[in-house]
Protein backbone atom coordinates (compact mmCIF):
# COMPACT_ATOMS: atom_id res chain seq x y z
CA UNK A 1 0.00 0.00 0.00
CA UNK A 2 1.35 3.39 -0.93
CA UNK A 3 0.91 6.89 0.36
CA UNK A 4 -2.10 8.78 -0.93
CA UNK A 5 -2.01 12.46 -1.80
CA UNK A 6 -4.89 14.77 -0.92
CA UNK A 7 -4.56 16.42 -4.33
CA UNK A 8 -6.61 14.89 -7.14
CA UNK A 9 -8.98 15.43 -10.06
CA UNK A 10 -11.41 13.36 -12.11
CA UNK A 11 -14.27 14.02 -14.54
CA UNK A 12 -16.72 12.10 -16.72
CA UNK A 13 -19.85 12.48 -18.84
CA UNK A 14 -22.90 10.33 -19.45
CA UNK A 15 -26.49 10.26 -20.70
CA UNK A 16 -29.74 8.40 -20.13
CA UNK A 17 -32.81 9.01 -22.28
CA UNK A 18 -33.34 12.75 -22.63
CA UNK A 19 -30.89 13.52 -19.80
CA UNK A 20 -27.16 14.14 -20.14
CA UNK A 21 -24.68 15.06 -17.42
CA UNK A 22 -21.10 15.85 -16.55
CA UNK A 23 -19.15 15.19 -13.33
CA UNK A 24 -16.16 17.05 -11.97
CA UNK A 25 -14.41 16.20 -8.72
CA UNK A 26 -11.24 17.79 -7.33
CA UNK A 27 -9.50 18.03 -3.96
CA UNK A 28 -6.72 19.84 -2.12
CA UNK A 29 -5.18 19.34 1.32
CA UNK A 30 -7.11 19.96 4.53
CA UNK A 31 -6.91 19.01 8.19
CA UNK A 32 -9.95 16.76 7.91
CA UNK A 33 -12.47 15.60 5.31
CA UNK A 34 -14.46 18.55 3.97
CA UNK A 35 -17.04 17.59 1.30
CA UNK A 36 -18.64 20.31 -0.83
CA UNK A 37 -21.24 18.95 -3.23
CA UNK A 38 -23.21 20.79 -5.91
CA UNK A 39 -25.96 18.44 -7.02
CA UNK A 40 -29.42 19.27 -8.52
CA UNK A 41 -31.88 19.18 -5.63
CA UNK A 42 -34.64 17.57 -7.74
CA UNK A 43 -32.60 14.35 -7.81
CA UNK A 44 -33.93 13.22 -4.44
CA UNK A 45 -31.61 11.12 -2.31
CA UNK A 46 -28.64 11.38 -4.68
CA UNK A 47 -26.53 13.78 -2.60
CA UNK A 48 -26.77 11.56 0.48
CA UNK A 49 -25.56 8.53 -1.49
CA UNK A 50 -22.69 10.50 -3.00
CA UNK A 51 -21.58 11.74 0.43
CA UNK A 52 -21.63 8.20 1.79
CA UNK A 53 -19.46 6.89 -1.04
CA UNK A 54 -16.93 9.70 -0.68
CA UNK A 55 -16.81 9.23 3.09
CA UNK A 56 -15.97 5.54 2.65
CA UNK A 57 -13.31 6.13 -0.01
CA UNK A 58 -11.49 9.15 1.49
CA UNK A 59 -10.08 10.07 4.89
CA UNK A 60 -8.86 13.67 4.43
CA UNK A 61 -8.99 16.51 1.95
CA UNK A 62 -11.07 19.47 0.83
CA UNK A 63 -13.20 17.78 -1.84
CA UNK A 64 -15.42 19.65 -4.32
CA UNK A 65 -17.92 17.75 -6.46
CA UNK A 66 -20.06 19.31 -9.20
CA UNK A 67 -22.79 17.51 -11.14
CA UNK A 68 -24.43 19.31 -14.08
CA UNK A 69 -27.56 17.72 -15.57
CA UNK A 70 -29.27 18.93 -18.75
CA UNK A 71 -32.45 17.68 -20.45
CA UNK A 72 -33.53 17.65 -24.07
CA UNK A 73 -37.03 19.09 -24.61
CA UNK A 74 -37.79 16.89 -27.64
CA UNK A 75 -41.31 15.67 -26.96
CA UNK A 76 -40.94 16.68 -23.38
CA UNK A 77 -43.03 19.84 -23.25
CA UNK A 78 -46.40 21.15 -24.50
CA UNK A 79 -48.65 24.20 -24.27
CA UNK A 80 -51.40 24.37 -21.65
CA UNK A 81 -54.03 26.98 -20.89
CA UNK A 82 -53.38 29.16 -17.90
CA UNK A 83 -56.76 29.06 -16.06
CA UNK A 84 -55.92 32.08 -13.92
CA UNK A 85 -55.06 34.20 -16.96
CA UNK A 86 -58.23 33.11 -18.84
CA UNK A 87 -60.41 33.90 -15.81
CA UNK A 88 -58.81 37.34 -15.41
CA UNK A 89 -59.37 38.18 -19.09
CA UNK A 90 -63.02 37.06 -19.04
CA UNK A 91 -63.65 39.08 -15.91
CA UNK A 92 -62.07 42.15 -17.52
CA UNK A 93 -64.21 41.67 -20.67
CA UNK A 94 -67.35 41.44 -18.54
CA UNK A 95 -66.54 44.69 -16.72
CA UNK A 96 -65.78 46.48 -19.99
CA UNK A 97 -69.09 45.32 -21.53
CA UNK A 98 -71.01 46.48 -18.44
CA UNK A 99 -69.30 49.89 -18.52
CA UNK A 100 -69.97 50.22 -22.26
CA UNK A 101 -73.65 49.35 -21.81
CA UNK A 102 -73.99 51.92 -19.05
CA UNK A 103 -72.48 54.54 -21.37
CA UNK A 104 -74.73 53.36 -24.21
CA UNK A 105 -71.70 52.28 -26.26
CA UNK A 106 -71.96 49.30 -28.59
CA UNK A 107 -68.93 46.99 -28.73
CA UNK A 108 -68.13 44.38 -31.32
CA UNK A 109 -68.28 40.74 -30.24
CA UNK A 110 -65.15 39.16 -28.78
CA UNK A 111 -64.28 35.69 -30.08
CA UNK A 112 -62.39 32.86 -28.41
CA UNK A 113 -59.50 33.53 -30.80
CA UNK A 114 -59.25 37.08 -29.46
CA UNK A 115 -58.94 35.74 -25.92
CA UNK A 116 -56.43 33.02 -26.87
CA UNK A 117 -54.20 35.60 -28.53
CA UNK A 118 -53.74 37.47 -25.26
CA UNK A 119 -50.41 37.21 -23.55
CA UNK A 120 -50.21 34.71 -20.68
CA UNK A 121 -53.18 32.59 -21.75
CA UNK A 122 -50.86 29.78 -22.83
CA UNK A 123 -47.95 28.50 -20.76
CA UNK A 124 -45.23 25.93 -21.50
CA UNK A 125 -45.69 22.84 -19.38
CA UNK A 126 -42.80 20.40 -18.86
CA UNK A 127 -43.46 16.72 -18.55
CA UNK A 128 -41.24 15.69 -15.66
CA UNK A 129 -39.77 12.19 -15.87
CA UNK A 130 -39.50 9.95 -12.84
CA UNK A 131 -36.03 10.85 -11.43
CA UNK A 132 -35.52 7.41 -9.80
CA UNK A 133 -33.95 5.68 -12.87
CA UNK A 134 -31.66 8.68 -13.38
CA UNK A 135 -30.58 8.68 -9.72
CA UNK A 136 -29.85 4.94 -9.97
CA UNK A 137 -27.70 5.40 -13.08
CA UNK A 138 -25.82 8.37 -11.61
CA UNK A 139 -25.12 6.47 -8.40
CA UNK A 140 -23.78 3.52 -10.39
CA UNK A 141 -21.55 5.74 -12.54
CA UNK A 142 -20.25 7.61 -9.49
CA UNK A 143 -18.57 4.42 -8.22
CA UNK A 144 -16.33 4.42 -11.30
CA UNK A 145 -15.64 8.14 -10.98
CA UNK A 146 -14.56 7.81 -7.35
CA UNK A 147 -12.33 4.86 -8.26
CA UNK A 148 -10.57 6.94 -10.93
CA UNK A 149 -10.28 9.84 -8.49
CA UNK A 150 -8.68 7.62 -5.83
CA UNK A 151 -6.29 6.14 -8.40
CA UNK A 152 -5.09 9.63 -9.29
CA UNK A 153 -4.54 10.48 -5.63
CA UNK A 154 -2.62 7.21 -5.24
CA UNK A 155 -0.44 8.09 -8.25
CA UNK A 156 0.28 11.50 -6.73
CA UNK A 157 1.03 9.74 -3.45
CA UNK A 158 3.58 7.45 -5.08
CA UNK A 159 5.50 10.48 -6.38
CA UNK A 160 5.22 12.03 -2.93
CA UNK A 161 6.56 8.86 -1.28
CA UNK A 162 9.61 8.87 -3.56
CA UNK A 163 10.36 12.50 -2.72
CA UNK A 164 9.92 11.93 1.03
CA UNK A 165 12.19 8.89 0.90
CA UNK A 166 14.99 10.96 -0.67
CA UNK A 167 14.56 13.65 1.98
CA UNK A 168 14.73 11.02 4.73
CA UNK A 169 17.99 9.77 3.24
CA UNK A 170 19.36 13.32 3.52
CA UNK A 171 18.24 13.56 7.14
CA UNK A 172 19.78 10.16 7.90
CA UNK A 173 23.10 11.20 6.35
CA UNK A 174 23.16 14.56 8.14
CA UNK A 175 22.34 12.84 11.45
CA UNK A 176 25.31 10.52 10.94
CA UNK A 177 27.53 13.54 10.22
CA UNK A 178 26.23 15.25 13.36
CA UNK A 179 27.03 12.13 15.41
CA UNK A 180 30.64 12.13 14.15
CA UNK A 181 30.99 15.87 14.84
CA UNK A 182 29.58 15.47 18.35
CA UNK A 183 32.04 12.65 19.03
CA UNK A 184 34.97 14.72 17.76
CA UNK A 185 33.82 17.62 19.90
CA UNK A 186 33.97 15.71 23.23
CA UNK A 187 37.72 16.19 23.96
CA UNK A 188 37.38 19.92 23.22
CA UNK A 189 34.39 20.21 25.56
CA UNK A 190 36.23 18.31 28.31
CA UNK A 191 39.31 20.51 27.93
CA UNK A 192 37.16 23.64 28.06
CA UNK A 193 35.47 22.45 31.26
CA UNK A 194 38.79 21.67 32.93
CA UNK A 195 40.13 25.08 31.94
CA UNK A 196 37.02 26.79 33.30
CA UNK A 197 37.26 24.81 36.54
CA UNK A 198 40.89 25.83 37.02
CA UNK A 199 40.07 29.46 36.28
CA UNK A 200 37.25 29.48 38.82
CA UNK A 201 39.38 27.89 41.51
CA UNK A 202 42.24 30.32 40.90
CA UNK A 203 39.98 33.33 41.27
CA UNK A 204 37.60 32.22 44.00
CA UNK A 205 39.02 31.86 47.48
CA UNK A 206 37.10 29.49 49.67
CA UNK A 207 35.00 28.13 46.79
CA UNK A 208 33.39 24.73 47.32
CA UNK A 209 35.34 22.56 44.87
CA UNK A 210 32.72 19.79 44.86
CA UNK A 211 29.91 22.27 44.18
CA UNK A 212 31.82 23.89 41.32
CA UNK A 213 32.59 20.48 39.84
CA UNK A 214 28.89 19.56 40.00
CA UNK A 215 27.86 22.74 38.20
CA UNK A 216 30.41 22.16 35.43
CA UNK A 217 29.30 18.53 35.12
CA UNK A 218 25.74 19.75 34.74
CA UNK A 219 26.83 22.08 31.95
CA UNK A 220 28.53 19.16 30.26
CA UNK A 221 25.32 17.11 30.41
CA UNK A 222 23.30 20.00 28.99
CA UNK A 223 25.65 20.30 26.02
CA UNK A 224 25.50 16.57 25.24
CA UNK A 225 23.52 15.93 22.00
CA UNK A 226 23.58 12.12 22.11
CA UNK A 227 19.86 11.85 22.91
CA UNK A 228 18.87 14.27 20.14
CA UNK A 229 20.90 12.32 17.58
CA UNK A 230 19.45 9.00 18.76
CA UNK A 231 15.90 10.36 18.55
CA UNK A 232 16.50 11.75 15.04
CA UNK A 233 17.61 8.27 13.98
CA UNK A 234 14.50 6.73 15.54
CA UNK A 235 12.28 9.27 13.78
CA UNK A 236 13.85 8.37 10.43
CA UNK A 237 12.96 4.71 11.03
CA UNK A 238 9.40 5.63 12.05
CA UNK A 239 8.95 7.82 8.96
CA UNK A 240 10.12 5.05 6.65
CA UNK A 241 7.66 2.68 8.31
CA UNK A 242 4.81 5.14 7.63
CA UNK A 243 5.78 5.38 3.96
CA UNK A 244 5.85 1.58 3.71
CA UNK A 245 2.53 1.24 5.51
CA UNK A 246 0.87 3.88 3.30
CA UNK A 247 -2.82 4.75 3.42
CA UNK A 248 -4.19 7.54 5.57
CA UNK A 249 -1.08 8.25 7.66
CA UNK A 250 -0.96 12.00 7.12
CA UNK A 251 -1.83 12.98 10.69
CA UNK A 252 0.84 10.68 12.16
CA UNK A 253 3.37 11.95 9.65
CA UNK A 254 2.57 15.56 10.52
CA UNK A 255 3.10 14.87 14.24
CA UNK A 256 6.36 13.08 13.47
CA UNK A 257 7.63 16.10 11.53
CA UNK A 258 7.03 18.25 14.61
CA UNK A 259 9.28 15.86 16.56
CA UNK A 260 11.94 16.05 13.84
CA UNK A 261 11.90 19.82 14.05
CA UNK A 262 12.09 19.82 17.86
CA UNK A 263 15.19 17.62 17.89
CA UNK A 264 16.92 19.70 15.19
CA UNK A 265 16.25 22.91 17.13
CA UNK A 266 17.63 21.41 20.35
CA UNK A 267 20.70 20.12 18.50
CA UNK A 268 21.46 23.62 17.22
CA UNK A 269 20.98 25.20 20.66
CA UNK A 270 23.39 22.70 22.28
CA UNK A 271 25.96 22.59 19.47
CA UNK A 272 28.58 25.05 20.82
CA UNK A 273 30.57 24.14 17.72
CA UNK A 274 30.50 25.81 14.31
CA UNK A 275 30.58 22.57 12.33
CA UNK A 276 27.84 20.94 14.38
CA UNK A 277 25.75 24.11 14.20
CA UNK A 278 26.07 24.16 10.39
CA UNK A 279 24.93 20.53 10.20
CA UNK A 280 22.00 21.29 12.51
CA UNK A 281 20.91 24.14 10.25
CA UNK A 282 21.09 21.87 7.20
CA UNK A 283 18.92 19.38 9.06
CA UNK A 284 16.36 22.07 9.83
CA UNK A 285 16.24 23.12 6.16
CA UNK A 286 15.60 19.58 4.91
CA UNK A 287 13.05 18.92 7.67
CA UNK A 288 11.20 22.10 6.76
CA UNK A 289 11.07 21.07 3.08
CA UNK A 290 9.85 17.63 4.05
CA UNK A 291 7.22 19.07 6.36
CA UNK A 292 5.72 21.04 3.44
CA UNK A 293 5.37 17.85 1.41
CA UNK A 294 3.84 15.96 4.31
CA UNK A 295 0.98 18.48 4.37
CA UNK A 296 -0.30 16.81 1.17
CA UNK A 297 -0.37 13.28 2.60
CA UNK A 298 -3.91 12.01 3.26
Amino acid sequence: MTLRSMTGFASSQGCLGRHSWSWEIRSVNAKGLDLRLRVPDWLEGLETQLRNQLGKALARGNVSLTLRVSRSDDGGSHLELNPAAVSAILHAVQEIEMAAAAADIRLSSISAVDILSQRGVFELANIQDDPAPLVKELTKEFVTLVSEFVQMRDAEGAVLAELLTKQLEQIDQLTAVAADQAKARKPLVAAALQSNLARVLDNSEGADIDRVAQELALLAVKSDVTEEIDRLGAHVVAARDLITKGGAVGRKFDFLMQEFNREANTLCSKAQNSNLTATGLELKAVIDQMREQVQNVE
